[in-house]
């Protein structure tokens, strides 16, 4: 698993929002289904509400790296229920610059 995507997960598993944070480049965007989320605070406030719902990482089905793309697939629980999720991060200079995200099963 890539290194940028096993921290994302563990401090994502362990609430701690300025751990996901220090994941983020000051100039990122998370794009989803329900918003477009483009900076760092705009994304803070986002995943603020997420780690409410606790989310835990159950398995990570798939995942492919090319250079400074990651692609996921995961079985996450979120608020107690089992989630499938696809995403994708793109990195720059180690932190994520731009990240898709969505839950299959919505």
């Amino acid at each position: 698993m890539h290194a940028v995507l096993e921290r994302q997960l563990a401090a994502l598993a362990a609430g701690d929002i300025e751990a996901v944070m220090e994941n983020y480049a000051p100039d990122a965007a998370l794009v989803r289904f329900d918003g477009v989320f483009a900076g760092t605070e705009r994304i803070r406030a986002t995943l603020s509400a997420y780690l409410t719902l606790k989310p835990q990482l159950v398995e990570l089905l798939h995942h492919a790296e090319h250079m400074d793309t990651v692609f996921y697939r995961a079985v996450m629980n979120v608020g107690g229920q089992q989630k499938d999720s696809m995403g994708m991060l793109v990195l720059r200079d180690g932190k994520i610059w731009r990240q898709a995200a969505v839950f299959l099963d919505v």
